[in-house]
């Protein structure tokens, strides 16, 4: 099959990779569309010291089940990336958080190919079949958008909250999808007045980076992929408020946390998320079209890298 494989140096695009074999208890995925994310363009510079094949937003069709159920054969699915050991001695999967098992892999990011190929294997347990009605580019945005819902399970919103959500990327507006099903106050800041816009349509208030005032909110959510960006996110949380951190920094930046003990602020760290909620809403009919900046077909997997690390790029997808 053809595949993007990151060696610990450099992406290369391979025209005969080997295709994987089903697993016990996995199904082999024909990937449809993939999209290229942030914690992508970390991985080629080291971050989790990952090698292989890269890529974890994909929707695709399962070809094959090396299960008794085949219930999904033939299925168009999107797939949670966090493959647990399932092991009932296992701390986190007693407890159904196999997101954070000790013995994980998680696909193209730690022990396990990713997206960026022809075909992939995740467990059966891991997948979710798509409503008719999501588009495949939607459908690729499930798992970031999954990463933006993880925030409401992790942080209680009330009407009374006022929320500043920091970074106007493809992130960051996926975020703001999912806080706004809550009845928060939502202040989205960031540097593009274009992308804001897509904030202010969906219902925010939105502010310039550059005209930020010296407000504080009781919940903050960073999601700039910049060690800067904590420290903008740190200075507007309140004594006591809750900073929510989203972004994969492959950084040795010094950042000082003297006012996290000072202003007693929580800090939550918050990864990725359940899909179902991300489904969910995408079956509402939400259009994300806008997130999505170009689609590459895959043999431009390589050039497709290079517009997604572009100042200023949202969402690059490769087509199969």
């Amino acid at each position: 099959m053809k595949a993007l494989r990151f060696d610990g140096e450099k992406l290369i695009f391979e025209n005969s990779f080997a295709k994987p074999v089903t697993p016990a208890g996995e199904a082999l995925i024909r990937v449809l569309m993939a999209g290229i994310c942030n914690t992508d363009i970390e991985i080629t510079k080291g971050y989790m010291g990952f090698t292989g094949i890269p890529g974890h937003e994909f929707v695709g069709i399962v070809e094959e089940i090396n299960a008794e159920d085949q219930s999904l054969l033939g299925k168009r699915v999107v797939g949670d990336i966090n493959c647990a050991c399932g092991n009932p001695d296992c701390e986190y999967c007693a407890q159904n958080l196999g997101r954070h098992c000790t013995n994980r892999t998680t696909l193209g990011i730690a022990n396990r190919n990713g997206a960026f190929a022809e075909y992939l294997t995740l467990p059966v347990e891991n997948l979710l079949v798509v409503p008719e009605s999501v588009s495949n580019q939607t459908a690729t945005l499930c798992e970031p958008l999954a990463a933006g819902f993880e925030i409401l399970e992790q942080v209680n919103f009330s009407a009374n909250d006022e929320v500043l959500i920091v970074g106007d990327g493809k992130l960051g507006l996926l975020i703001n999808h999912a806080v706004s099903t809550t009845a928060a106050k939502i202040t989205h800041v960031g540097k593009h007045p274009d992308k804001l816009e897509l904030a202010k349509a969906n219902g925010s208030q939105v502010v310039l980076l550059d005209q930020m005032p010296q407000k504080q909110y009781d919940i903050v959510i960073e999601a700039t992929g910049s060690a800067s960006g904590f420290n903008f996110s740190l200075l507007h949380t309140k004594p006591r408020g809750i900073l929510v951190l989203k972004s994969t920094i492959a950084s040795s930046q010094n950042i000082d946390m003297t006012s996290v003990v000072v202003n007693e602020i929580t800090v939550v760290g918050s990864r990725c998320g359940l899909f179902q909620p991300a489904i969910d809403y995408l079956a509402t009919g939400v259009d994300l079209s806008s997130i999505i900046s170009d689609v590459f077909p895959f043999d431009k997997a390589l050039e497709a890298f290079e517009a997604a690390k572009t100042k200023g790029a949202m969402k690059v997808m490769l087509s199969f």
